[in-house]
């Protein structure tokens, strides 16, 4: 059986911002999970979970259509300023 694709690929080496924020423990358990798979998936060694958060945000917003054509009716700034 052929395992779907995940949709994460690669984690991009970018600077951060600190945010802080709770899970619930089954949200956590499931980050861990898809840490694991995208490892294996991948062949690149995700040691903190943490770090899918950010491209998983960003892919969740690039794929919400009603975000996107609010966003670009608006054309709010991409760094969050004006």
């Amino acid at each position: 059986m052929k395992t779907p694709k995940l949709k994460l690929t690669m984690v991009a080496d970018d600077r951060p911002v600190k945010l802080a924020v709770e899970l619930p423990a089954a949200v956590h358990r499931d980050l861990i999970a898809y840490a694991e798979i995208l490892s294996r998936e991948t062949g690149q060694a995700i040691t903190d979970p943490t770090k899918l958060v950010a491209p998983m945000l960003t892919r969740f917003m690039a794929t919400d259509r009603a975000f996107v054509k609010t966003r670009r009716t608006r054309q709010t700034p991409r760094d969050g300023s004006g």
